[in-house]
């Protein structure tokens, strides 16, 4: 059975986009090796540590959904300490329940932006007309 996981890649290094699209194939070539599949990916950009790390100042940082077999996990994280392109990963399971609630509070807040946006609108057109 494949689970849903969000990794957060951090590549160390100069941040030229070819360059850096390379390290995410390479990264994302992890996770299909093994049999998983991508769901999503998104460059979060260039950050700075909070303190030096192995005499790096900043990383760009990469979230990645993809789905995987449990059992594989451990084996992709020990992967990713060979490949010299990564800096650093987390991986996290994502909780489907979780991001439904987060969906219905996306969907409420959208709705309530709509009805405050024809308010004003409303409002506006009232004035204008006076």
């Amino acid at each position: 059975m494949m689970k849903k996981y969000d990794g957060l890649y951090i590549f160390a290094g100069q941040a030229k986009d070819d360059v850096l699209e390379g390290q995410i194939a390479k990264a994302v070539a992890e996770v299909t090796r093994l049999g998983g599949n991508i769901l999503s990916q998104e460059v979060l950009g260039k950050r700075a540590f909070a303190r030096p790390m192995r005499k790096r100042e900043s990383g760009v940082y990469v979230q990645v959904r993809f789905e995987l077999d449990p059992s594989k996990v451990s084996e992709l994280v020990n992967r990713y300490r060979l490949v010299e392109e990564v800096f650093r990963v987390q991986i996290l399971a994502v909780d489907d329940r979780r991001e439904a609630v987060l969906a219905t509070q996306r969907e409420a807040a959208a709705q309530r932006e709509a009805a405050r946006a024809q308010k004003e609108a409303e409002a506006a057109e009232a004035a204008a007309a006076e």
